[in-house]
């Protein structure tokens, strides 16, 4: 197992060194970083020329790459006429030494403005994660085991209805109900927008109850997909030899079900978790811009409409570190459900 987890490291090196140039790539063709530096007022004609002289931004994309990579405090000292632009680095020290750069329009470090936004999106994304597992397990194991009853079919059509309905539908729908119209027949109501009324401040009741309808958007679309895979392996592994050979030596059904059956049917599920998990770093996009999460979905929205590199390429490679990282828990989660898997 330990020459399978550092072979795999090793091959990640360059899988996530192609990922880094062609992010880099589309990200200095989406928009100009210096058009505005995040304000609304157009950058003057010489501060530009100064700032893309000082940020290495008139040189080729792969030097630009390089710089970013490893810094330019080892390139030769350049002229640029560095006065009034304080705020922003001059030497950029490189995302392998540590610093993923500044943002050019919140004038913060990169590393800071994610760290800032990174718990806001787990614990949302997290908590919707455990509420789709959770009520995935239980709507596939019930319909397993009452194939073809009148419930497996209202939840079988009820999955197929909310599989098929996009996001930004379900957050706006849910929106409208709980919390428009229950407000106006005087009944409880949920917030629709933020993490916590600002009268009130951050308190855990107030997030947890503006949680509720972001949770409930994400959830209802997974849980069609979650519950149908384990409906399907429970449906296979309820038929195996094993299965049957546990049933005449008596032992209770539950035992039979969650023991033998689960354990075996459950590696679809770890599959699906293992991909989703580090989609969750980047956070709901559509979600937390209807509901105005603070988390790093909007963030990535705001900065990729600014055009800011240095931010929108630290998400994505936080991303693309946390897929390698979890397909490889994935992997050793399938030896430790399955002693047949090996991996030597």
């Amino acid at each position: 197992m330990t020459r399978y987890i550092i072979r795999r490291l090793l091959q990640a090196i360059p899988l996530l060194a192609i990922i880094s140039i062609i992010l880099f790539i589309l990200m200095k063709n989406v928009g100009d970083p210096l058009a505005t530096l995040g304000g609304r007022k157009a950058t003057r004609s010489e501060d530009r020329a100064r700032l893309s002289c000082q940020l290495g931004f008139d040189q080729p994309v792969m030097l630009q790459y390089v710089y970013w990579l490893v810094g330019n405090d080892w390139t030769p000292a350049r002229d640029c006429n560095h006065d009034g632009v304080a705020e922003i680095k001059g030497e950029l020290q490189g995302v392998l030494r540590g610093d993923w750069g500044i943002s050019l329009s919140a004038r913060k470090p990169t590393v800071d403005i994610i760290l800032d936004k990174l718990p806001n999106t787990l614990l949302l994304m997290l908590t919707s994660e455990v509420v789709i597992v959770l009520g995935g397990l239980a709507l596939g194991i019930y319909s397993a085991l009452r194939q073809y009853s009148l419930m497996d079919n209202l939840v079988t059509t009820l999955s197929f209805i909310g599989f098929s309905m996009p996001i930004f539908f379900v957050a706006l729908a849910a929106m409208f109900i709980f919390g428009v119209a229950f407000r106006r027949m005087g009944l409880p109501y949920f917030p629709t927008s933020l993490m916590f009324d600002p009268r009130v401040g951050e308190t855990i009741p107030q997030v947890l109850w503006h949680m509720v309808l972001p949770v409930f958007s994400v959830s209802v679309i997974s849980f069609a997909a979650y519950s149908r895979y384990i409906r399907g392996a429970m449906l296979e592994v309820m038929n195996q030899d094993y299965v049957r050979t546990a049933r005449s030596k008596g032992l209770p059904r539950r035992d039979i079900v969650l023991i033998h059956a689960l354990k075996n049917a459950s590696l679809p599920i770890v599959t699906i978790v293992g991909l989703d998990l580090p989609l969750l770093l980047g956070g709901a996009v559509v979600t937390e811009g209807i509901f105005t999460w603070p988390g790093m979905g909007s963030a990535f929205l705001s900065f990729v409409s600014k055009g800011d590199v240095a931010v929108v390429m630290g998400i994505l490679m936080m991303i693309s570190v946390a897929v390698v990282v979890f397909q490889l828990i994935t992997d050793m989660a399938y030896a430790w459900l399955d002693p047949r898997i090996r991996f030597e």
